[in-house]
């Protein structure tokens, strides 16, 4: 596991000045260590300074911190062994720590495939050649191009992961992907919905769920980011949406990245179903269960999505689709890129889109809005089905899909 040097924690042991530190032996935990430094008082007795220079040294001629130890102690680092210091750290670090979603798709690439065929391997054996032979397996099993990139990109991650006390890679790679045989990605299978299909997709939804769809397409949030949406989050005419947290899972998280905090702007027409949907709440998640708290994806999805969809006789689609069919719809009435940009929450990718302020006149965002519309027909409010008749109305779809 990568280590950074030690300096050593001076404390008061007794009627000593002592220094603590870790020593890392080869095989076996770690074991720490307490040396004399100077007595508290007494002719030996050392000053602050002398102390802490006393103590570098003591910690220096134990040799924790030779660059060579640090690579003596990591050649003999499985794959294993530093993909689960990686993931630990890459969660727990102050620095751009990875989000729940992202943690556990990188644990199921570890679990699925690299711990089986790479976890035993020393780390410092990981090569190009390694490498081809797990894209050679991959191949084999007929998985996607983009999963074997990010299978390959996870492993390069966890073998740059392995540093000296400098912070420098302990094994630096110049991968080879000709060699390595890694497929080029094209043509990624990215499903949307047309204008029809999603009309249709929000008039089969009954109560809560047709308002979700309905904000869903006509604004492009991400599903987390609406379901994480609060009454708070709405101005009073509902046509701008602040966009400050998400939900995965059930709880509630910041945003995907920086530019993800932003404002939306919709619609009068799908503002005016929001603001029915409201009615008289002055607090609370926009889209929650009878408990308060806010709506799992996971059912929306195979409870209610995917019945439609095979009612509707079309491929199964996530959320995401959505999301696709507003920027379809944005670019198609020619709305400002960026508009686009700062509406679906994207980087910027140019020095002029910093310098353009588009997004700071909210007039001209809620004209923009109003003229591109949402491309699908609106529907009207209806209230909120009870749980009896939604599970009734899910069996009925069930047994119509199945005849």
């Amino acid at each position: 596991m990568a280590r950074r040097g030690q300096v050593g924690r001076i404390e008061v042991s007794g009627k000593w000045y002592v220094v603590r530190f870790r020593k890392y032996p080869k095989d076996g935990k770690p074991i720490y260590a307490c040396e004399r430094i100077c007595p508290l008082k007494g002719k030996d007795s050392l000053p602050v300074g002398q102390r802490r220079r006393r103590a570098s040294e003591i910690v220096a001629a134990s040799g924790v911190n030779d660059p060579q130890a640090f690579i003596d102690a990591a050649v003999g680092t499985t794959f294993r062994e530093q993909a689960k210091w990686f993931l630990n750290n890459s969660m727990n670090r102050k620095r751009n720590p990875v989000k729940p979603a992202t943690m556990q798709s990188w644990q199921n690439c570890v679990d699925k495939w690299l711990n089986p065929n790479l976890g035993d391997t020393p780390l410092a054996s990981i090569n190009n050649s390694t490498v081809k032979g797990l894209v050679a397996k991959m191949h084999e099993a007929k998985l996607a191009p983009k999963s074997i990139a990010n299978y390959v990109g996870l492993v390069k991650l966890v073998v740059a992961s392995a540093l000296d006390k400098d912070g420098e890679q302990l094994f630096p790679r110049k991968w080879n992907h000709d060699f390595i045989d890694l497929p080029i990605v094209q043509k990624q299978h990215q499903p949307t919905f047309t204008p029809e299909t999603t009309t249709a997709i929000v008039q089969k939804a009954y109560g809560t769920e047709r308002v979700l769809y309905a904000l869903l397409a006509g604004s492009g949030l991400r599903i987390g980011e609406a379901l994480g949406l609060e009454v708070k989050h709405f101005s009073e005419d509902c046509q701008t949406i602040t966009v400050e947290q998400s939900c995965w899972e059930g709880d509630i998280q910041t945003p995907k990245t920086k530019n993800a905090y932003r404002q939306v702007d919709i619609s009068s027409e799908l503002a005016k179903l929001l603001k029915a949907f409201i009615g008289v709440r002055q607090a609370g998640f926009l889209f929650a269960n009878k408990v308060g708290k806010p709506l799992s994806q996971t059912n929306l999805l195979r409870r209610s999505l995917h019945s439609i969809l095979e009612e509707l006789k079309r491929p199964k689609a996530g959320f995401h689709a959505m999301r696709r069919f507003r920027t379809t719809w944005l670019r198609k009435q020619r709305a400002p890129e960026d508009l686009i940009k700062f509406w679906l929450g994207h980087a910027e990718q140019s020095v002029t889109d910093g310098y353009s302020k588009l997004n700071e006149d909210v007039d001209f965002r809620k004209q923009v809005a109003e003229e591109i519309g949402t491309g699908f027909l609106i529907p009207v409010f209806e209230e909120k089905l009870s749980a009896r008749n939604a599970l009734r109305i899910r069996r009925v779809r069930r047994v119509e899909v199945a005849a």
